[in-house]
């Protein structure tokens, strides 16, 4: 039996055992090739026939027959690491749900079954932690187990006869029995040793605890140690089902996950680091595997720290297993590819080599051998041909654990920065005071900013901080200070705006700790925050008002990954189900999410590398997979409908203006009208409600903002018609009654979401309406009329160069050049029907020229021209300045488009 032999050469308890269990051997022989399943372990147990005199020994055969196929296949190479892990979790909950059915079933014999005051019966339930929680049990484990019961009261007795004990006295004794069921040494050993001190008060508490009891001591007493304890709790065995276990998870979930992002883990998970090093170091354990620099345990922080940053906000990262939470973290940007594959390696390294320190006497150590014997089991069950090979190996794994341990955790404000004194400071009129140093640093009015600060200082704000708040932001100015002078630099601009810019969103922050400890832990976010504050002052703002984004600042693609959208809809759509029905948080999360990608496309606007064209493109598309989404739970969210439940609405939107032409902007609102095509007689109704809904979930303000401003006028006669039409009435307004502004405001409308069916039907009724023969004439009298009145209304009066040019409204600027194509479109697609195609004005003007409607050379200035009024207009707004230029500056451009328009209009 060479499986045998190898078991044996690789363990001394193995070695034992098999010589004295013969049929064990036999057993571990004969199925060395097929993994042990729950199924196979819970057939052993229901043979046997357990009883309350019998379930010791019963679990304890379990155990070895179990424990040594595991063994075997683990020594013999058979079986990786996942299926060890989870193959010994499989023994422990075996053992765990047949002990508690089997004693439970005793108890409720002599005392009855545990009720609450409604009468309803109550169930121990079994909470595994650590790795047991987290199906990583190794082979010589411990089993770390908390005892919660939901409801006090009483049991209801035997025949009315027995004595009745309370549901607290209940369970004590159930726990106290179960604890020994599995953790007693007997003459065939234990199953597992038990560690209870995880619960509530440790070793103090009470053995067992009530929902009541669970969810007050999380309140008053639990501890950020005890947040990282239960990220893996889960409650045992396949007995417990219903809302019972709904109810323990919403007491579990808010305790360990904060809904918002949650940086402060970072600090007390490096305490509590520090605190096991320090153990470490006392008690000489370097040598220690788990617990030493460089592994097991800093692996398992690495991933649980972003579990308890992010976990509230991002469901995904709510599962348990170490190696699951670090691919995920990849996903999400938060680890690199490189150091999640470096850490899953040295992971399973540690772990195989943990097995094997443990196999080795049946010992819960994690410390290397000492002896030369010992040393040379260990190396040869590693597959290492001496141990100086396998030392080598592990100082390699043990060294990248440490690095990337360093990376997440180290403290990168350990020391007094040089700027403190700008901050805490008294001026002084001599040199080398606070003024000179800014002046030094290249502030333009050092003067200014030094005021700004004390005031800042002094302000109430800053003085009902509380001391750990205050310590955050005392350590973070003088980083700002430094950062905006730096990131200035690079732009050769004076840093004052930056400075200013980024302590308005400091005093935004200051009562949340968590965006100040992401600041302090992350330098290069508060790199990023300088360089977009500094290049934009709207985005400024939108980072203020909307300080969660401050995230997204952190993941290092930030800058280099384009937005792949059908993947962006699909997670959206995954977390917009996971929270259903719950409608206030579903809105929320639509516009968390738009914000964040919309802030993705502001940081790669501000570095320049994006396209004013590129970024409207994104940002129309982001807008059309939003609005989809939201007719989407829209529609769920009607309770009546003319229809089936699950039918999809014959429904759809339709953008008009900046989104229909894809010209959208960062503040651009929403130009909508929205059609049905249904033939029933209440669909009407139905669509009506639908529509008002939809409105809600875009301008609705909650408490994660606004999704989109809407403008709903465009529709047939305009506020006074009904909010939704059908495509019917669409097109014979369109034919009968619209005005020719309504035609104009057609050449840049398109289906956006909603049914395709209609879309392709409301772009054939499009092309119906701008194709129709019209008389050139009156056409232009009536372009040329509204553009006047445009121009009255605005006020649009710049006619000499040495003005101030209105990019946008004055004669020569972008309405003009919307117009002429505008009116090119209406006057001229019946005979060149592919103009109605809605590729924008800049693809208009190239199909005009080379049909010869206009002169080809001219239509190539007017599109530089409109490229570039469309830049100057966006780089303004980003820093919300008025679109105003020189008029001189751009005299070439507006003579371009003037001259298009003298072409087409004459002198009108």
């Amino acid at each position: 039996m060479p499986c045998s032999a190898d078991i044996s050469s690789c363990s001394r308890h193995f070695a034992r055992l098999l010589a004295a269990k013969p049929e064990i051997a036999a057993e571990v022989a004969a199925h060395i090739d097929e993994p042990l399943g729950l199924a196979e372990m819970r057939g052993w147990l229901a043979a046997d026939s357990p009883t309350e005199d019998t379930i010791k020994p019963a679990l304890r055969r379990l155990k070895q027959r179990a424990h040594a196929r595991i063994a075997a296949r683990d020594l013999s190479g058979r079986a990786r690491l996942g299926e060890v892990t989870e193959s010994m979790t499989g023994i422990a909950e075996v053992a765990v749900e047949t002990a508690l059915a089997v004693l439970t079933a005793a108890l409720t014999t002599r005392y009855g079954t545990p009720r609450n005051e409604k009468g309803e019966a109550q169930q121990l339930i079994v909470i595994g932690m650590g790795k047991l929680g987290g199906r990583e049990l190794n082979v010589s484990s411990d089993i770390d187990l908390i005892f919660v019961y939901p409801d006090d009261g009483d049991t209801d007795g035997v025949n009315n006869a027995t004595k009745t004990i309370s549901n607290f006295e209940f369970f004590s004794r159930l726990g106290k029995q179960l604890i020994a069921a599995i953790a007693e040494i007997t003459g065939d050993g234990q199953v597992f040793r038990v560690d209870m001190r995880l619960r509530p008060n440790g070793d103090s508490g009470p053995l067992v605890c009530s929902f009541d009891m669970l969810e007050n001591y999380f309140i008053t007493q639990g501890r950020e140690w005890e947040r990282y304890a239960w990220i893996k709790a889960r409650p045992l065995g396949s007995r417990y089902t219903g809302d019972r276990l709904d109810e323990l998870e919403k007491i579990r979930r808010p305790f360990v996950f904060r809904k918002y992002l949650d940086f402060g883990a970072i600090n007390a998970m490096r305490d509590l680091h520090a605190q096991i090093r320090r153990e470490v170091a006392r008690k000489d354990m370097a040598a220690n595997v788990k617990l030493g620099p460089g592994g097991i345990r800093e692996i398992e922080f690495i991933a649980q720290v972003f579990q308890l940053i992010r976990g509230g906000r991002d469901s995904a990262l709510l599962i348990k297993p170490t190696m699951a939470v670090l691919r995920l973290l990849v996903d999400r940007g938060q680890l690199g590819l490189d150091a999640v594959v470096e850490l899953t390696a040295a992971y399973e390294f540690l772990r195989r080599l943990e097995h094997r320190l443990q196999y080795l006497d049946d010992a819960q150590t994690h410390s290397l051998p000492e002896t030369a014997a010992d040393q040379a089991i260990i190396a040869r069950a590693m597959g290492f041909a001496n141990y100086e090979a396998l030392a080598a190996e592990l100082d390699d794994h043990r060294q990248n654990v440490s690095r990337h341990f360093e990376a997440v955790f180290a403290d990168p404000n350990e020391t007094d920065h040089a700027l403190d004194t700008i901050w805490h400071g008294k001026e002084t009129d001599g040199p080398g005071g606070r003024i000179d140093e800014l002046v030094r640093l290249g502030y333009a009015d050092a003067k200014a900013a030094i005021l700004r600060l004390d005031s800042m200082r002094g302000a109430s704000r800053y003085q009902q901080m509380s001391e750990a708040t205050r310590t955050k932001f005392d350590a973070l100015v003088p980083r700002v200070i430094e950062v905006a002078a730096a990131t200035a630099a690079t732009r050769a601009v004076a840093p004052d705006a930056t400075l200013s810019r980024i302590l308005d969103l400091l005093e935004a922050v200051s009562r949340r700790a968590a965006y100040l400890s992401l600041l302090l832990q992350y330098p290069q976010a508060l790199t990023q925050v300088a360089k977009i504050a500094g290049g934009s002052s709207w985005a400024a703002e939108y980072l203020k008002l909307h300080p969660v984004l401050l995230d997204e600042l952190l993941d290092a693609r930030l800058l280099e990954t384009a937005p792949d959208w059908p993947t962006f809809a699909t997670q959206l759509g995954d977390q917009l189900d996971a929270v259903e029905p719950d409608t206030e948080r579903q809105m929320d999360l639509m516009r968390e999410a738009h914000h964040a990608q919309v802030f993705r496309l502001l940081a790669q606007d501000i570095a320049g590398l994006l396209s004013v064209e590129r970024l409207a493109d994104d940002l129309s598309a982001l807008a059309d997979l939003m609005l989809d989404l939201a007719i989407r739970y829209a529609w769920r969210k009607l309770l009546k409908k003319h229809c089936a439940a699950d039918a999809e609405p014959r429904f759809a939107v339709i953008s008009y203006g900046k989104l229909g032409g894809k010209e959208l902007g960062y503040a651009s609102d929403l130009d909508l009208i929205f059609l049905f095509d249904d033939p029933n007689p209440d669909a009407a109704s139905t669509y009506a409600k639908l529509a008002t809904r939809l409105n809600t979930w875009l301008s609705s303000q909650t408490s994660a903002g606004q999704l989109f401003e809407t403008d709903l006028r465009l529709r047939p006669n305009g506020d006074a018609g009904l909010i939704v039409v059908s495509l019917d009435s669409f097109r014979q307004y369109q034919l009968e009654s619209a005005w020719v502004w309504e035609h104009q405001a057609l050449t840049r409308a398109r289906f956006s979401a909603g049914d395709t069916t209609i879309g392709a039907a409301f772009e054939d009724i499009r092309c119906e309406i701008l194709c129709q023969p019209r008389d050139l004439a009156t056409l232009r009298e009536e372009v040329v009329t509204m553009r006047l009145k445009m121009l009255d209304a605005h006020g649009g009066k710049s006619t000499h160069l040495s003005e101030n040019f209105d990019l946008k409204q004055d004669r020569g600027g972008l309405i003009d050049v919307e117009f002429v194509v505008q009116y090119l479109v209406l006057g001229h697609a019946c005979e060149h029907p592919e103009l109605t195609a809605n590729k924008g004005n800049l693809a208009l003007l190239k199909m005009a020229g080379k049909v010869g409607l206009i002169p080809a050379e001219l239509a190539e200035r007017v599109r530089v021209a409109y490229r570039e009024f469309r830049r100057l207009q966006h780089q303004l707004r980003l820093n919300n300045q008025p679109a105003r230029v020189d008029a001189a500056a751009v005299a070439e451009r507006i003579a371009a488009v003037r001259a298009l328009w003298q072409h087409v209009f004459g002198d009108k």
